[in-house]
């Protein structure tokens, strides 16, 4: 059970005013961010044993489940995944891939698993252009089957668990058996998304499961079931991912790319059999008396994160979270390593990706040396990283809308977990198979193949991953003991939304809830947007006067976080959707 913060005492409050006398309170004390409008407050959660954080309460509740059985983190995982798969169709699946980051207390490794989809063998980079060599638009290349990879969530979670579970596959699987089969309620936030999409209607059998006879969506508390889903699973259950990735379900899912009666594609059941799920050497680096580590390539969300922590460093981060002057450096460094990642970031298995010059500290402060701390910069373009070779690839254009869930656990034996799932756009390719939705991940290349004579480095070709902006993050203090476990849904402003809580707990003293709870900003290069709301408009002022060229967005974050304290786990949700935190 989630345990409450205490109330604070007088002497805290005292402590406060005597700590403003100083140059700079410490971190305890600094000025909790105003809430968000249009966002319902959370509260922290606080536990001495072990936490999970997830994006639906059943999933979070069979998790938590799953830990007081003697499961494991990755155990937990599991059985959360697959219970999202019905309840956050919109977000992630089976017919999707995942990013995993994991944390053995035994060992005090850090292992990482790329689920990522791939391309289909077939696949060539002129795939998103349309008859005149132009690209085509994001949503004429969204729908039906073109834009569907190779799933890969379920061998991913499978070679995680070879390595880290406890118990038996099938047990983790059964909670979502039971749901499938029982029906669950349709959320406010389910309901909202299906709404909003007026083109999930139109395809069968989609149409049938998530809305009434006169198309309109079903309403809130509408129970849901999916006999499909449940036979799925319990294939799954017997058999393993062999049973996803070969025979039937492999088969209709082979069917349903080919025969899609909107921009049918080429995926077929070799290419399914084909996949492999790999285990990649995590990217890691310090940050003040921290070293945070996150995924590599084919993300570029762990390389870009480290960029912008690494040129942060270079300044006295003393200004309040959420201030002016804090949110204008972040902005800064944050559009330097996103003109990075355009350029140098792809899936490595293709081309050299110069990750250690990215993160070269010499480098890192070279870069930081662009930032003005009273000015925004007028243009930003892509470094120049030392590298072994010379590098003869481009930036591209990936739009990458979110459709996205985060997963963060630490279980009773202090190993955590950090794992982003998604199945791209809401609701993916709009294609329902065998009770689940299928990805639309291939529309995260870069539609445009090549720019001024040069390949770009994110162009589609047979068997590549298309990068992600997917950001799971375990941090560790000087010490080497877990500190932090975070990641965010919300495409290419992920690595913001990370980057921001990262920032508001390390550089801020925040709790993990209120670092959540700050505004969220993202800044690609050309211009800073902030989160859209009354609680925004001083900060969107002072950005202005620093010669920012400000928008607003509601941004769709959906941070999970967990920060190991003195006096326990404790967990934070996003307030943005209906995440919840569980202790025991």
């Amino acid at each position: 059970m989630a345990i409450n913060s205490p109330a604070p005492s007088p002497r805290f409050f005292i402590a406060v005013l005597l700590c403003l006398i100083v140059i700079r309170a410490p971190a305890w004390a600094q000025p909790m961010p105003e809430p968000m409008t249009g966002v319902t407050a959370k509260q922290m959660a606080v536990a001495p044993h072990d936490m999970i954080v997830a994006a639906e309460p059943l999933a979070a509740a069979a998790g938590r489940d799953i830990l007081r059985e003697g499961g494991s983190a990755v155990d937990a995982a599991i059985a959360i995944q697959m219970i999202l798969n019905l309840v956050e169709p919109q977000s992630s699946g089976i017919g999707g891939g995942a990013f995993i980051l994991y944390y053995s207390a035994k060992s005090g490794t850090v292992q990482s698993y790329d689920g990522r989809e791939t391309a289909p063998a077939a696949a060539t980079p002129d795939r998103f252009l349309g008859p005149d060599g132009k690209p085509r638009g994001f949503w004429d290349a969204v729908i039906g089957g073109r834009s569907v990879g190779v799933p890969g969530l379920l061998r991913a979670l499978e070679l995680a668990h070879s390595q880290h579970g406890k118990l038996p596959w099938a047990r983790l699987l059964a909670p979502a058996i039971a749901l499938a089969d029982g029906g669950f309620a349709v959320s406010p936030r389910l309901h909202a998304e299906l709404a909003m999409d007026t083109s999930l209607p139109r395809f069968e059998p989609a149409r049938g499961y998530f809305y009434k006879p006169d198309g309109t969506a079903k309403d809130v508390g509408t129970v849901l079931v999916n006999p499909a889903f449940a036979a799925t699973l319990r294939a799954i259950a017997a058999d393993g991912a062999d049973a996803f990735y070969s025979g039937r379900i492999a088969a209709d899912i082979a069917a349903a790319v080919t025969g899609a009666p909107v921009n049918p594609g080429d995926l077929t059941i070799a290419d399914l059999a084909g996949y492999r799920a790999k285990e990649r050497e995590p990217v890691c680096a310090p940050y003040r008396a921290y070293r945070v580590c996150g995924m590599g390539p084919p993300s570029s969300g762990g390389v870009t994160l480290l960029e912008i922590l690494g040129m942060l460093e270079n300044f006295d981060m003393k200004a309040p979270p959420g201030s002016v002057q804090a949110v204008h450096l972040y902005a800064e460094a944050a559009a330097l390593a996103y003109a990075d990642r355009e350029r140098y970031l792809a899936d490595g298995d293709f081309l050299p990706v110069p990750i250690h010059g990215l993160l070269d500290r010499e480098y890192l402060k070279r870069r930081a040396a662009l930032i003005d701390p009273l000015h925004a910069a007028t243009t930003v373009t892509a470094g120049e990283p030392p590298m072994k070779a010379g590098w003869n690839f481009e930036a591209g254009e990936a739009l990458e809308l979110p459709s996205t869930s985060q997963i963060s656990i630490v279980d009773g034996e202090g190993n955590a977990l950090a794992m982003t799932t998604s199945i791209e756009t809401m609701f993916g390719s709009h294609q329902l198979v065998d009770g689940f939705l299928l990805n639309n991940e291939l529309t995260d290349f870069s539609f445009l193949p090549e720019r001024d004579g040069k390949p770009v480095a994110n162009r589609v070709e047979g068997g590549k991953r298309p990068r992600s902006a997917m950001a799971p993050t375990l941090i560790f203090d000087g010490a080497g003991r877990l500190f932090m476990v975070v990641g965010s849904p919300g495409g290419p402003p992920i690595i913001n939304y990370v980057g921001k809580t990262v920032v508001g707990v390390i550089d801020g003293g925040l709790d993990i809830q209120s670092a959540i709870d700050l505004p969220n900003i993202s800044n690609r290069g050309t211009a800073v947007v902030v989160e859209r709301g009354a609680a925004t408009e001083k900060l969107r002022q002072g950005l202005a006067e620093l010669g920012h060229v400000v928008q607003q967005s509601d941004f769709n974050s959906g941070l999970a976080g967990i920060v190991v304290t003195p006096q326990g786990l404790t967990g934070g949700a996003d307030p943005r959707r209906e995440g919840v935190a569980l202790g025991d």
